[in-house]
């Protein structure tokens, strides 16, 4: 530790330990600053340190050590109150609320001690000429702790009667406050409202809205506004990860997860923070968090997962059943020792009640990844067993409701057949019965079904069916073609294809058992158009699959009826062509039959058989540049899906409807669908694939609607999943580059610097290096908003570079003004300032002498106008810290520089309207500075005669903020106007 020798050190060296982060390295190294002020010998010191001391405990897990500071500083205010000064006076008194606070989360002090410092702080706060806020607030803290409504109300009402004062909480904590109280009574409107100026960012402070977006979680679950809570969670949880002393705010957070089906993510919270198990400085916010741990520890329990492993407090391993036990055990009775301290039941009362919370909302996706820690259940229920009085399952009606399923296509078919031969286990059936069993076995099987469709058409031979067991037989080449054998599926398919021809002639089968076979044989002759499609003799294989398809149709036409099945043959030869015509490059012909061939399933009642061939077709579409017609399929197959999609497929189809809305700026729409998408990834099992890219769509999505906490959020759990390998480079550049935007824009400028670096390094090796240029660009302006001046100038000059080898000289403009600038902060840095900007000035001048065109010219006169200002600004600047000889040289440097802009800015007529008047206003306050008034009046009213009957509609640069810029260049001006009259006025003054 640096030894500290004055008392300046002390403020510098507390100063620093104030924005190290919360915990205990912060508390001891405060408990150090008091030591080394104590040994100064002086008392302003002391009271200084022990104010730092007594701020880091109260923001930290050690809250409890807090009263010892504070009496020993209450002791030297009663003694020598002049030794104190006026911000440690008004210190003193402010943190008397923190005190009594304090107080009442420690259950070992006593209530009449607790009454008797609010007491002494009414005192106080009366003799210094404080109004009664403050303590009515404190008071209403106190009663709404142990229960007592009707004082509680009292002290509430007296609160927001009594006038804001100096002792007053900030607006953010105060409505936060009240509204806790509002919600604590069950006016979640009424408590949404009141906080709502601090949700949009009216109100702010180092605590909130962190715990105000917490608070809101519960209140906007009752109240059903599900999209609301998942974005205050997602913005809120990033606010207090990193802050040790909101144990209360992150249970908070726990408590959504678990009433949210988000399980898994709020044993990840607890994974984060294994101290705030243990931790027990802040016994209140103890109970809080063991609350929730119990509550989400029984919901998993309820879930059937009461043997998981979780994580808890450290020393051995808990199992959730384990740790809701033991949870629910510390928490009743840390409420215990509050309630004996209150003489009242309530704070218990409320425990139990927080732990017996249900779920208020089955499932509410987030959009971050977060496996789920129970399988998920089916998205529709087969049907059930009939079981009836005596208890074993009623096999004839097994088998009627099976038949009836796969007769009419019905979803779940299989499994009703699964159900049959599990309770036909042991009985004996007929070879009827069992072919369907095997049959509909086989079908569940995919390319491992073969042969068991060849056991299946063995039995229906011996139950007298030919016909269905030379569709078995195609059935088996089929899917035998499915894994590979396409050459051994066409010959096997021949024969059941011949034979059943003459058994149809013959009139031995039926016109399904018939069509059954003819499809079977076209989709082994599709399958080998597909595989053999790049090789010489491809339209001969074509010709035979259409053959083959159109033979289906030409048995079906005209008897589909009422036959369900005959229908779906149809239909599915439509898709079939469609196909074939996509093999050949026929993509609009494609498009029509896969149309065709999904209306005609919805028209047989079977809409979830239209769900792939509307996907396929609305990438055909998409293909085409038919956006309407593409988002119209994927729409219709989500519609058709219904209940019966499997969680991949509903995933893609979300995701691309999301990418085409997202690509029609229809951004809001687009970032509910990434959202669906990544949460039916996530069920699907792939989340690190197919959820990965849903959740750097979402990202995006978020960040366009400014939504920079969520996207930061949703991109950073993204990240880890993004492999170059499966989602390419391009997607990680971009979900890296996406972050860093998130993060500059919370004013996390390192962190966002980090991200730009990286997104850079992988751009280097690109053969385009536009990207490279651009982020290396941002790196430096993250770098530079960082503090971090070294590291920017390389990043900016590496962007230079990059842009004058691309060609591009705005880029190269920019980033040597921006190395300007920083030059001009380092000791003597106005020369390095000064050749940087005239850099700037030489490649403008170049880029607009060499324009290709009109337009490009003007765009480099207006950086050339640009430039000249910002010279002029940064010779100001440097202006700024001079007094001596130079001063009025630079003032004088700096007016030619804004004269130069001016001039520029006019030559480009009303379109710079605004940038030359910015210029000229500018100019004119150096023109004050000089003592040249006259002309600095000169420049105002010239501004006010430009904007003469404009209402901000009808020149200059475009503007849709309905006229604000002209009204502030007017004001600005006049402004201007006023100062240099004045300044005239003081001067003759001066000289009379």
């Amino acid at each position: 530790m640096t030894e500290i020798t004055d008392v300046d050190a002390l403020r510098r060296a507390m100063a620093e330990n104030s924005e190290q982060p919360e915990g205990p390295a912060r508390n001891a190294r405060a408990e150090q600053l008091l030591a080394a002020a104590e040994k100064l010998n002086v008392p302003l010191a002391v009271i200084e340190a022990l104010g730092h001391q007594l701020k880091v405990y109260n923001y930290s897990s050690e809250k409890g050590k807090m009263f010892v500071p504070f009496a020993r500083l209450l002791r030297m205010w009663d003694e020598r109150p002049e030794d104190f000064d006026e911000f440690e006076a008004h210190s003193l008194h402010w943190v008397f609320k923190w005190v009594s606070s304090g107080m009442l989360d420690q259950p070992h002090i006593p209530l009449a001690s607790i009454e008797k410092w609010l007491g002494e702080m009414e005192r106080r706060y009366r003799l210094a000429g404080y109004s009664e806020a403050a303590v009515r607030s404190a008071e209403h803290s106190v009663a709404a702790h142990v229960g007592d409504l009707a004082r509680a109300e009292r002290a509430y009402a007296a609160w927001l009667a009594a006038d804001r004062d100096a002792m007053s909480d900030c607006h953010a904590c105060e409505l936060h406050g009240q509204g806790w109280w509002q919600a604590e009574l069950g006016r979640d409107e009424e408590a949404l409202e009141l906080w709502r100026p601090v949700l949009e960012g009216r109100y702010t402070c180092a605590h909130e809205p962190h715990t105000v977006l917490a608070s809101s979680l519960v209140p906007l679950l009752r109240l059903g506004r599900l999209d609301e809570a998942r974005a205050n969670h997602l913005r809120g949880f990033r606010l207090v990860r990193a802050m040790e002393s909101m144990r209360g705010a992150y249970a908070e957070h726990v408590e959504f997860c678990a009433l949210t089906g988000n399980e898994a993510r709020g044993l990840e919270l607890l994974a984060e923070r294994p101290a705030y198990f243990t931790d027990d400085g802040q016994p209140q916010s103890r109970l809080d968090f063991l609350s929730v741990v119990a509550l989400l520890m029984d919901r998993l329990t309820a879930l059937g997962l009461g043997d998981r492993p979780v994580p808890g407090p450290p020393g051995r391993e808990w199992t959730a059943r384990e740790l809701a036990a033991h949870a629910r055990a510390d928490a009743l009775a840390l409420a215990a020792r509050f309630d004996e301290r209150n003489g009242t039941a309530h704070v218990g009362e409320r425990a139990r009640a927080r732990m017996a919370q249900k779920p208020l909302a089955e499932r509410l996706p987030l959009g971050v990844r977060s496996v789920g820690p129970a399988p998920a259940p089916p998205v529709s229920a087969p049907p059930a067993v009939a079981v009836p009085v005596g208890g074993q399952p009623d096999l004839p009606a097994l088998l009627a409701e099976a038949r009836r399923l796969s007769d009419h296509l019905r979803p779940h078919a299989v499994e009703a057949w699964a159900a049959v031969a599990r309770a036909a286990e042991g009985v004996e059936l007929d070879p009827r019965d069992r072919a369907e069993i095997a049959d509909h076995e086989a079908m569940g099987l995919g390319p491992a079904g073969a042969t068991l469709f060849e056991r299946a058409a063995e039995l229906y031979a011996r139950a007298g069916d030919p016909g269905e067991a030379l569709a078995a037989r195609a059935r088996a080449a089929y899917v035998r073609a499915l894994g590979g054998d396409v050459a051994e599926a066409v010959a096997a398919v021949a024969g059941p294809y011949e034979e059943v021809l003459a058994l149809y002639a013959a009139g031995g089968t039926g016109t399904r058992q018939t069509a059954a076979v003819l499809m079977g044989r076209a989709r082994v002759l599709l399958r080998r158009a597909h595989t053999e499609a790049e090789e010489p003799g491809a339209e001969a294989v074509y010709g035979a699959a259409e053959t083959a398809v159109r033979e289906v149709l030409a048995l079906v036409d005209g008897r589909t009826g009422d036959d369900v099945r005959l229908a779906a043959r149809a239909a599915e030869a439509q898709a079939m062509l469609a196909e074939l015509a996509g093999l050949r490059g026929d993509l609009a012909a494609a498009v029509e039959l896969f149309g065709r061939g999904a209306a005609a399933f919805v028209a047989a009642g079977l809409p979830w058989f239209a769900v792939e061939y509307e996907a396929r077709l609305a990438s055909l579409a998409h293909h085409l540049g038919d956006m309407a017609e593409a988002e119209r399929a994927v729409r219709a197959a989500l519609e058709h899906g219904g209940a019966q999609l499997e969680a991949p497929g509903r995933a893609q189809l979300h995701l691309q409807l999301a990418e085409l809305l997202g690509n029609r700026d229809e951004v809001a729409e687009a970032a509910r669908h990434a959202l669906e998408a990544a949460h039916w990834a996530d069920e699907a099992g792939e989340s690190a694939t197919l959820g990965a890219w849903a959740r750097q769509q979402l990202g995006g999505f978020l960040l366009r609607q400014g939504r920079w906490a969520e996207a930061a959020e949703v991109l950073e759990s993204a990240l880890p999943d993004l492999t170059a390998e499966t989602h390419g480079d391009g997607a990680i550049v971009q979900t890296q580059w996406w972050l860093g935007d998130c993060l500059s824009e919370l004013g996390e400028h390192r962190a966002a610097a980090e991200r730009r670096l990286q997104a850079a390094e992988i751009a280097r090796t690109w053969p385009e290096q536009h990207d490279h240029a651009t982020l290396a660009h941002l790196a430096g302006e993250s770098l530079g908003q960082a503090g971090l001046a070294a590291e920017a100038e390389r990043a900016y000059a590496r962007a230079g570079e990059l842009w004058q080898d691309l060609g591009n000289p705005q880029g190269l403009v920019r980033s040597l003004r921006a190395r300007a600038w920083l030059a001009l902060r380092a000791q003597d840095g106005l020369a390095t300032a000064r050749a940087l900007m005239t850099d700037a000035l030489r490649a403008c001048g170049t880029a607009r002498d060499e324009a290709p065109d009109e337009a490009s010219r003007q765009s480099f006169v207006a950086e050339l106008g640009d430039t000249h200002r910002q010279f002029g600004d940064l010779l100001a600047r440097a202006a700024e810290g001079d007094a001596g000889a130079t001063l009025p040289a630079l003032f004088e440097e700096a007016l030619a520089q804004l004269r130069q802009s001016a001039e520029v800015f006019a030559s480009l007529g009303d379109a710079a309207l605004h940038s030359r008047t910015g210029a000229e206003l500018t100019a004119g306050l150096l023109e004050v500075e000089l003592g040249r008034l006259a002309d600095a009046r000169a420049r105002a009213r010239a501004v006010l005669a430009a904007y003469a009957g404009d209402d901000g509609t009808g020149r200059g640069e475009p503007s849709d903020d309905g006229g604000e810029a002209v009204r502030t260049r007017r004001a600005e001006a006049e402004q201007l106007l006023r100062v240099a009259s004045e300044e005239n006025v003081a001067s003759e003054e001066n000289q009379g």
